[in-house]
């Protein structure tokens, strides 16, 4: 498990002040003033009250110093986040990560929210045609270089060029032009798109001088390439050392220039952050009992949570448990068919598939009870469907009448339980029913094509035993059926490649989500993506009716239309069975070595933020004390 990115981290409020713009674009110059706004909020309709110094959870005072321990999972081989190839190391990320800053930084503290950070400030036209974001003249990378606006633009054109999930989320951006040294302008093929100055303060920004430069060999670097070589950044950390594929240390920039911009107060406290890979999970939470190798595990198994946290270092109070709670979308997780192959197009396989699996009996066998069912895609949110469709989302829908499945207008969208014996006897008989209407038949047993006589096959890909667990109950249903149903755990490298390249039949997947939804839902969902390697539409989603709702859900001209287009959305997603919807835990778990210091409050939108506690040396010292003892 990988803690590099904790929480959702998204976005929320508005902001300050008016100044002249001199030297903007066409559109903004018909304007003899520009508001310039260092906060950006795609759900507040009103500027707060007060200006943004700081989030408010924080301790400002927090000591720095200490490491921080962390597990990952699997392997890396690059340090180059933003392409298909290679698998990056922990600790970056498409959107920077540790190493690289963004023009702003998103809020784990309010949703659909970006405060300042490389960019001081960023401006609009009232058609939301354009954009233009100006540079905190103090941003620096760490060789002491300015940012600037060159870099933005470079890094905006590669980054489209190189990356397919850039290319998919800025695919309405034109261009990025420099119109003086602090300021960058990007231009959109389409006006009413209200999401799109907002979400360009998600950009990565690279140095261009050292992308284009030459390694220590004398060898040209290639942005489009893996690499092993630490690159040049901008943010709070740096690459301080590494072994290949199993250990990367990660060390503060005591220099840093953005350490006192308000989104870093309080925040960034521990000197160094080791990540050290793990194979198997097992191994992992053993080395966590251990202690050394992790000092924060959020804890997802809740056969652990419920009995195995009974070792040493627990009973004697050097590890704790604590659950949080998170305001936000409960994200996703679901058994994705690959649609791309033809025996998983049909609607009818697709909800005989959903029937078969027994969500109640896994959660009272394997999880004690502790975990709920997913019934939407924005699950615990306003954006979640409910009931029939009526008012906004009605009309929405009604111009895809044809389309749509007509239950969907007349029903509330159910999943099967399986409450009682009988219950999973009508559920099965059923399932059955909706194979032999979409051509497939029981015949000794197994579950064949009518006309071919092949059966209907199924292989699960996983990457680690736990993939047992989430699968097990579920493929001894599947065989009831006669289905050949079957796992398959590969190596975290291959599984990887496997799910980027769509080679699998079935997988779990995860569909994380925020309270502001737009351009990503292309890259959930379109058409468009569907055969888009590294793609996150993992089913293989055509559906020119998806497509729709989702340009509803960009062009949405208010907050109420956003909400009615995603209800919409939400529900053409289940009731065509998309995927089989899995469970999730009401509280985020999570146990820790007892050496932090943690701010009284927590962030309400994300529920942690890791990167706001501390280290207590005296404490870190006596437990490494303890540790080194046990040995």
């Amino acid at each position: 498990m990988e803690l590099g990115r904790w929480g959702d981290h998204l976005r929320k409020s508005w902001v300050v002040a008016t100044v002249l713009l001199a030297g903007a674009s066409t559109a903004l110059a018909q304007d003899a003033e520009a508001e310039w706004r260092t906060t950006s909020s795609l759900i507040q309709t009103e500027p707060p009250a007060e200006e943004f110094t700081r989030y408010s959870y924080v301790n400002p005072d927090a000591p720095k110093g200490g490491t921080l321990n962390s597990a990952a999972f699997g392997t890396f081989d690059s340090f180059n986040p933003f392409i298909v190839r290679g698998t990056p190391a922990a600790g970056l990320g498409q959107f920077g990560g540790l190493l690289w800053d963004t023009l702003m930084q998103q809020s784990p503290d309010e949703a659909g929210t970006s405060h300042a950070l490389i960019a001081e400030a960023f401006t609009y036209p009232d058609d939301y045609s354009s954009a233009i974001y100006r540079l905190n003249p103090d941003a620096r990378w760490h060789d002491g270089e300015p940012v600037t606006a060159e870099d933005v633009v470079w890094s905006f054109e590669k980054l489209k060029e190189i990356s397919p999930a850039y290319s998919r989320y800025y695919a309405n951006v034109t261009a990025a032009v420099a119109i003086s040294e602090r300021e960058v302008e990007f231009t959109f093929d389409q006006t009413g798109n209200r999401e799109l100055p907002h979400i360009m303060g998600d950009l990565a920004v690279l140095p261009k001088h050292w992308w284009e430069g030459e390694n220590a060999r004398g060898q040209k670097r290639n942005i489009a390439n893996p690499t092993l070589e630490a690159p040049l950044g901008s943010g709070p950390y740096r690459i301080a050392s590494f072994d290949p594929g199993s250990r990367i240390v990660w060390e503060r920039v005591e220099d840093y220039w953005g350490a006192e911009e308000p989104v870093n107060i309080g925040r960034n406290n521990f000197d160094r952050m080791t990540y050290t890979y793990f194979q198997d999970d097992n191994a992992e939470f053993l080395a966590f009992t251990r202690g050394g190798f992790e000092d924060i595990r959020q804890e997802t198994s809740t056969r652990r949570w419920a009995v195995e946290y009974n070792f040493p270092a627990f009973e004697r109070g050097d590890v704790i448990k604590r659950e949080f709670i998170s305001g936000g979308i409960q994200h996703m997780q679901a058994f994705a068919f690959n649609m791309r192959q033809p025996r998983f197009q049909d609607r009818r396989v697709r909800q005989a598939l959903t029937l078969a699996y027994n969500f109640e009996e896994q959660n009272r066998l394997q999880f004690f009870e502790m975990n709920e069912r997913f019934s939407s895609y924005f699950e615990r949110s306003e954006l979640a469907s409910s009931g029939v469709p009526e008012g906004q989302e009605l009309e929405m829908l009604e111009a895809h009448r044809d389309a749509l499945p007509q239950e969907l207008f007349t029903e509330e969208f159910k999943l099967p339980v399986f409450d009682t014996p009988q219950a999973q006897r009508d559920n099965l008989r059923e399932a059955v029913r909706l194979f032999d209407e979409a051509g497939w038949a029981i015949q000794g047993g197994r579950m064949v094509n009518k006309e071919s006589g092949e059966q209907f096959r199924i292989e699960f890909l996983g990457s680690s035993p736990t993939s047992e667990i989430i699968t097990g109950g579920y493929i001894a249903n599947l065989r009831r059926l006669g289905i050949d149903a079957t796992l398959r755990i590969v190596d975290t490298s291959q599984y990887i490649q496997r799910y980027q390249a769509f080679e699998f039949d079935a997988v779990t997947a995860r569909f994380p989500q925020s309270e502001s939804p737009g351009n990503e839902q292309r890259d959930y969902w379109s058409t468009q993506a569907a055969d888009a390697e590294g793609s996150r539409n993992v089913p293989g989603i055509k559906d020119p009716v998806v497509d729709a709702l989702i340009d509803k859900i960009i062009y949405a001209a208010d907050r109420d239309e956003l909400v009615a287009a995603t209800r919409a959305l939400d529900r053409v997603l289940l009731w065509n069975y998309y995927t089989v919807p899995q469970y999730f835990q009401p509280t985020m778990r999570y146990a820790y070595w007892n050496k932090f210091g943690i701010p009284e409050k927590q962030p309400e939108y994300s529920g942690i933020d890791p990167q706001s506690w501390w280290i207590l040396q005296d404490r870190e010292a006596e437990i490494e004390e303890q540790i080194e003892e046990a040995e």
